[in-house]
């Protein structure tokens, strides 16, 4: 379980990279870096709730439990800062399935 948590984190950060860039593309490189901060940090607490010691499941299950878990952390980042992001509020969804097909492949 600790090589799947070191893994999740990882894949989070990575993700989060991924989606700070986009962020950025889209507000024309303006947006505050407290903001790209705090998003990028959100994408390492998919990791880690996705990383979770969860008991096996079938990989439909899993990609359901990825997403559910997705829009969970990320609606608390969406909501945050008055539901001005929904594109980052989607990318939170599809990586938390992401991660837990990386995982379930």
């Amino acid at each position: 379980m600790k090589k799947r948590m070191i893994e999740a984190l990882i894949g989070g950060a990575l993700l989060g990279v991924v989606c700070v860039v986009g962020a950025s593309i889209r507000s024309g490189f303006t947006a505050d870096p407290v903001f790209i901060f705090a998003l990028w940090f959100n994408r390492v607490i998919i990791g880690l709730v996705i990383g979770a010691p969860w008991s096996n499941s079938n990989k439909t299950n899993a990609l359901i439990r990825g997403g559910v878990l997705g829009l969970l952390v990320s609606f608390a980042f969406y909501s945050s800062t008055g539901f001005v992001d929904p594109v980052s509020f989607g990318a939170g969804i599809v990586y938390g399935v992401i991660l837990e097909a990386w995982f379930n492949r």
